[in-house]
C-alpha cells in the first residue's frame, strides 16, 4: 500500500537566514524526515509548491485538489502551512471521495530542532493508514474532521469547533 505524500511548503520546510532573521524555502526536509524517523512505508513524496500558507490562493488549492484526484494512491498526505490548513481541507473535501487524505504541519520549521513537524508526520502516516475515506487535519497527536478543526491562534494547537 503506497501513501503518496503532496508537499505544499508552510512551516515545516521553512528555513531560517541567520543573517537576516527571515524564514524561507529551499527543499523539502520530508526525505530527511523519514529517514530519521525509520519509516519503512512505500511512499512517494511530490512537491507541488513551496509557499506559506497564507499566500495560497484558490488555484493553488485547485492544484492541490487535482493531483489528488489524479494521484494512482488513494492514501494521500499533504504537508501544509497551518493558518489556512482548514481551508484547503474544505476545498478537497468538497472535491474528492473515495481517498484518505490527511494534512499535516508544524507549527516550528523543523530545522529549528525543536519543531513538532516529526511527531505531527508520524501521527499523519498513521491516520491516513487506519482512517476511512475522508479529509481529516492531523495536529498535536489527534486526528480532525475536515468540517470540525481550526487553528487556535492564542494556544497554538489545534481544536474542534464544536464538542464531538
Amino acid at each position: 500500500m503506497a501513501i503518496r505524500i503532496f508537499v505544499t511548503g508552510g512551516t515545516f520546510d521553512k528555513e531560517y537566514n541567520e543573517i537576516t532573521g527571515e524564514l524561507y524555502f529551499k527543499d523539502t526536509h520530508l526525505p530527511e524526515l523519514f529517514k530519521l524517523g525509520r519509516c519503512k512505508l512505500d511512499v512517494d513524496i511530490r512537491t507541488l509548491m513551496m509557499i506559506d500558507s497564507l499566500e495560497m490562493k484558490d488555484s493553488d488549492r485547485n492544484l492541490i485538489a487535482e493531483h489528488c484526484k489524479t494521484a494512482d494512491e488513494n492514501k494521500i498526505i499533504i504537508t501544509h502551512g497551518t493558518d489556512t490548513m482548514a481551508d484547503t481541507a474544505k476545498v478537497l473535501a468538497t472535491k474528492l471521495k473515495n481517498k484518505t487524505i490527511v494534512l499535516t504541519g508544524a507549527m516550528i520549521p523543523y530545522k529549528f530542532g525543536s519543531s513538532d513537524g516529526l511527531f505531527n508526520l508520524g501521527s499523519a502516516l498513521a491516520f491516513v493508514q487506519s482512517l476511512p475515506h475522508g479529509v481529516y487535519v492531523a495536529m498535536n497527536g489527534r486526528y480532525f474532521n475536515w468540517d470540525n478543526v481550526r487553528k487556535n491562534k492564542k494556544t497554538g494547537e489545534f481544536e474542534e469547533i464544536r464538542s464531538a
